[in-house]
């Protein structure tokens, strides 16, 4: 681990760039972004302040949070923990311990949903959607942002999870149109939804060992653990799911390196439509698996 360091009296500029050296023999991937987020969060300022502060020094106070946050982050712990928020599909999003960290790949279910509404003509339309397993609501507040009549149901065994979500609404002005309800997936939810979307735990029990530190360690269990085969919580949405779409409604998941076909299957055996292949994130790999409840 890189030694601390003292930094009282150095110019904004100067840390930022040792900070970057620091991370990048750490081995950290993105060594320049993160000095700049922690180097922010310790001093107060944003891009354009970290800028135009460059020449001035910083302070014993400013030293110390900033050196605490580094020691956090060569420890294994991400920089979205220790900032306490994420950035998704443009959307600020606060983050808790009940939450995981939102990550780009997750960006391939709204992208698909979105592209099925268009296709559909729907997008203007009064929709129901529900995010089953909502987490932060990263992907429901997504949605609602680009859907402006739709109105949101995020459902999470967790209280912690739904009141972190229940936050970004209201900071980001949809609290009116997101309603938040304990339960696992959507055996709490009563009525039909035109669209229904989960990012659900996917990964095998026996491979979260070999995980990343930042995820093995950071990340909540309970939303990482998707048992044996890393399908168990597929079976009970999908299940759940046929009977909570309406005619023509559609359910749009998150699938994990290898899983689309055996979703897939599952969805076309719980008698959904697959409604094409899968999308795939910007690495190629099947992402997001969607299919249809054929009209009644």
């Amino acid at each position: 681990m890189s030694q601390p360091s003292d930094n009282r009296g150095r110019t904004v500029e100067t840390i930022r760039r040792m900070l970057a050296a620091r991370l990048r023999a750490a081995g950290i991937d993105t060594p320049e972004l993160e000095a700049r987020l922690l180097v922010g969060a310790a001093l107060g300022l944003d891009l354009t302040g970290i800028v135009t502060a460059a020449g001035r020094a910083i302070t014993e106070g400013e030293s110390g949070r900033l050196e605490a946050f580094v020691q956090r982050r060569l420890a294994g712990e991400p920089v979205a923990r220790i900032l306490g928020t994420k950035e998704f599909w443009g959307l600020p999003l606060h983050l808790s311990a009940a939450t995981l960290v939102p990550r780009p790949d997750t960006e391939t279910v709204v992208e698909r949903a979105l592209e099925l509404l268009r296709t559909d003509g729907a997008t203007d339309r009064a929709l129901r959607i529900a995010d089953l397993g909502t987490g932060s609501g990263a992907i429901l507040l997504a949605l609602l942002s680009e859907l402006p009549n739709a109105r949101g149901f995020g459902t999470d065994i967790s209280t912690e999870a739904l009141q972190t979500a229940s936050r970004n609404a209201a900071e980001l002005g949809l609290a009116d149109r997101a309603s938040w309800i304990i339960c696992n997936y959507g055996s709490g939810l009563t009525g039909t939804f035109d669209l229904i979307v989960s990012n659900p735990p996917y990964i095998r029990t026996s491979d979260i060992a070999g995980l990343a530190t930042e995820v093995r360690d950071h990340d909540p269990h309970a939303a990482l653990d998707g048992g044996a085969d890393g399908l168990d919580a597929y079976r009970a949405l999908i299940s759940q799911s046929v009977g909570l779409l309406a005619s023509g409604g559609v359910l749009v998941v998150e699938v994990g390196l290898g899983q689309s076909d055996d979703v897939e299957g599952l969805m076309t055996a719980s008698g959904l439509s697959p409604t094409g292949p899968p999308r795939a994130d910007l690495g190629g790999i099947p992402r997001a698996v969607s299919a249809r409840r054929l009209p009644r």
